[in-house]
Formats: C-alpha cells, sequence, structure tokens
C-alpha cells in the first residue's frame, strides 16, 4: 500500500509539463479548438492469431513486454470499477482489463455498477475497504465520487481515470482514453466527404442525436463532430429541420437505445411525415445509433439512403453497417487502452511517476499521445494517455477488425467479437 500523501505528490510532479507529446503522429487532443488530423489507423501492427486469446495475447505481448518482464505483482490487489454489462463495449473493456492485470499476476477484482451511480460508489467503497493498491474506474456519472475518492486518496490508492474522465476530485492520477474529440471529428468529416459538402450545392438535411450527459465524453463526441460540420450549417448547405443543435437538446441519458428511438421518431414525426428527405442522422454511439435505425426503418416517409455514424463497434450495429443499415462506426480498439492502462498502473504500483516517456518505454505498436494540457476535471488538468480510433465501414470490416483479430467473421459475413 502507499503511503497517504503519495498521490499528492506525485500530480505535483506528473502535472509540470505542458506540452503534448506523442508516439508516432499522435494528434492533438480534446478541446474544442483543436487542429487534430483525423487518424488512420487504431489497430495493432501485428496480425493478429485466428481466436480470441492468441489475438489478446499478440497484442499484450507486442505492447508491454519491457515492463511486464520486470513488474512484480508482489501480491498487490488491483480494483476494476465498470459502469455496466448492458451496453456491450463495457463487457469487452472489462474483461480485456481483467485479463491484462491477471496475466501479469495481480489479484483482481472486477465490478459492474447496472449504471446505478450508488451502487457504483459501493463498489468503490468496497475495494478500497478490501485494501486494493490500485483503482481504475470508468464512471457511470463523472461528477458523483467526489467523496469516494477523496476515501481512496487518504488512503494513498492512485486512481486511473478510464476512458470517462472522473470529474471535481483531486484523487485522479491518470486519465487513459481514446482522442474523444477526434471520435466526433472523425464522424462530422466523414459526414463532410459522403455529402461532398465542399463542392456539392446542398442543401441536406441533418439530425443530431449525442449521448449522456452524466458522461463527461458525450460533450467531446458531439462537439469533434458539430465543430467539423459548423461552417456548412452556418453557410445553409446543412440544414437541421428539428432546430435542435445543442447538446442538451440532442443528449440521450444513460445512451439508452430505446430513449434515442422514442425521440427520433418524435423528430420525424414533427418534421419529416410529408417526406422530407433525412440526409443524415449524426448519433454520437453505436447504441444511440441503433436506436435511430430502428426509428427510421419504422417511422420515415423518405425513400432515399439515410447517413447514420455510430462509435464503438457493437456487434448489432457491425451487421447493420453490413447489411446497409448503418453507414460507419468509430471504432476504439479496448484490447489497446487495456494495455496502456496495464503498463501505467504497473508504473504506479512501482511507485513510479509516467510521464510521455512511458510511451516509448512500453513499446506500444499503437499510436498514442501524452497530453497534460486538454482535460481538465475541475480541481487541475489530468496528465492523460490518449489512444487513436479509426472510422470503419463495409468497405475496410475485413482489414480494420477481422484481419487484426479483434472480430470473427462467420459464414454469413457478419462479425463478431472475438472476446
Amino acid at each position: 500500500m502507499f503511503k497517504k500523501k503519495f498521490l499528492a505528490a506525485m500530480l505535483g510532479t506528473a502535472m509540470v509539463a505542458s506540452m503534448l507529446t506523442g508516439c508516432g503522429a499522435a494528434s492533438d487532443t480534446g478541446s474544442s479548438d483543436t487542429d487534430t488530423e483525423a487518424a488512420t489507423t487504431a489497430t495493432t501492427e501485428a496480425a493478429a492469431d485466428d481466436t480470441a486469446d492468441d489475438a489478446t495475447a499478440d497484442t499484450a505481448d507486442d505492447s508491454s513486454d519491457d515492463s511486464a518482464d520486470t513488474a512484480d505483482a508482489g501480491g498487490k490487489k488491483v480494483g476494476i470499477a465498470m459502469p455496466t454489462k448492458s451496453l456491450e463495449r463495457w463487457n469487452r473493456d472489462g474483461s480485456y482489463l481483467e485479463e491484462q492485470f491477471s496475466s501479469k499476476g495481480y489479484e483482481v477484482s472486477l465490478t459492474y455498477s447496472d449504471n446505478k451511480i450508488d451502487q457504483q460508489v459501493k463498489d468503490i467503497e468496497s475495494l478500497i475497504a478490501d485494501d486494493v493498491d490500485l483503482l481504475v474506474i470508468a464512471a457511470i456519472d463523472g461528477e458523483s465520487l467526489t467523496q469516494v475518492l477523496a476515501d481512496a486518496k487518504e488512503e494513498g490508492i492512485p486512481v486511473i481515470s478510464y476512458d470517462r474522465l472522473i470529474m471535481n476530485t483531486d484523487a485522479v492520477s491518470y486519465y487513459v482514453s481514446f482522442d474523444n474529440y477526434t471520435v466526433g471529428k472523425l464522424q462530422g468529416e466523414f459526414v463532410r466527404d459522403q455529402l461532398d459538402l465542399d463542392n456539392a450545392e446542398g442543401p441536406f438535411n441533418i439530425e443530431f442525436t449525442a449521448g449522456d450527459p452524466a458522461d463527461n465524453n458525450a460533450g467531446f463526441f458531439f462537439n469533434g463532430a458539430y465543430d467539423a460540420l459548423k461552417q456548412y450549417i452556418d453557410d445553409g448547405k446543412l440544414v437541421v429541420p428539428s432546430g435542435q443543435t445543442e447538446f442538451d437538446q440532442v443528449a440521450t441519458k444513460s445512451w439508452d437505445t430505446a430513449t434515442a428511438m422514442t425521440r427520433f421518431q418524435n423528430i420525424l414525426g414533427s418534421n419529416y411525415s410529408d417526406g422530407t428527405q433525412l440526409d443524415v442522422a449524426l448519433c454520437s454511439n453505436d447504441s444511440t445509433a441503433l436506436g435511430v435505425t430502428q426509428a427510421i426503418e419504422s417511422d420515415y416517409a423518405g425513400t432515399n439512403s439515410v447517413i447514420i455514424t455510430g462509435q464503438d463497434g457493437d456487434e448489432a450495429n457491425l451487421a447493420n453497417i453490413v447489411d446497409g443499415k448503418q453507414t460507419m462506426t468509430v471504432y476504439k480498439a479496448v484490447a489497446n487502452e487495456a494495455v496502456a492502462t496495464l503498463d501505467l498502473g504497473i508504473a504506479l504500483l512501482k511507485g513510479e511517476t509516467p510521464d510521455a516517456s512511458l510511451i516509448d518505454a512500453s513499446g506500444w505498436s499503437f499510436e498514442c499521445a501524452y497530453d497534460t494540457d486538454s482535460y481538465d476535471n475541475g480541481t487541475g488538468k489530468i496528465p492523460s494517455y490518449l489512444l487513436v480510433p479509426t472510422v470503419v465501414t463495409k468497405d475496410n470490416i475485413q482489414t480494420e477488425l477481422v484481419d487484426t483479430g479483434y472480430y470473427t467473421m462467420d459464414d454469413d459475413g457478419y462479425p463478431h467479437p472475438t472476446n
């Protein structure tokens, strides 16, 4: 167990740097005025084996051999708190994280909180009481963990904010995620290119569906997409018939599919029932895209094909992409996110203060940037390791998801997660 006050001293050192550094062609991040260039890959360079176990093992072997070889678990415990099992991606995250830390000899306690804030607080309290030496937390509500993490800090337990930034607490040691602004930016740029907005006359009709207001990432996703398309909206080349262009108007509580479907049915009934053409449904993630797709199938009076965006690579959505119902998804290789979290966690458990040098020392084969400027959780800027996502369409599912070992393809041509 770390001594009390370790974390405060560690954060003071970790946040001295203010410049962004990265590996490979790492991008700028997070802030709404970023000039991040859309990355072309978030997958490992090595070819994966045919099975899920082999694919995960290859990622781990390629990415963290240097630090893992010297890691001494020493009976230390890692507590992992995930939001829910109801979204496919969190099952993948939890599984990958548990496997990574367990494979290095750490005792792992993995909890899921059924999207209930009080339950997640209790889960974290139990992990602290169980004397874990490290906490990895994907928060249900980024604003709700201040008190319980104050207890973690008092016990000297470092905290990795995983995928979603935990707000208003100085107990967060580091943030590991994907470049969330770029996720939305990739969606917006995809729409721009599909409609050829720089050359086409238009106008084209677009509607937005965003994520959970309690999820700090949801704002980054929406802002990235909206900023990429704002000039075309301002010029009148893109039109939003519903008038819903603010995050609060288009947000979807808990990223819920049924909620997204009901809202979009109302939008279609109020604005498109006369046959007005809908050209784009820009959805921040796959669970909302699933609901929007269902609404379009049941309630849209038009006959044209609608561009529908998403994020995560959920199985049902990939099937829709194969069938031409959804147009794209932004895939985040969570196996790589787990590897980055493992190497960061090992460094923390060894009493180190990781910085940009962890990227080179770990030898990751995926793109990542170390950022000390973009993510402020209300108590200060949190040093962050940000991975790069990639666009997946029907045309590149095989190369981006199957050939890399993250998914397998069945005899009917539908992809399925290997883990």
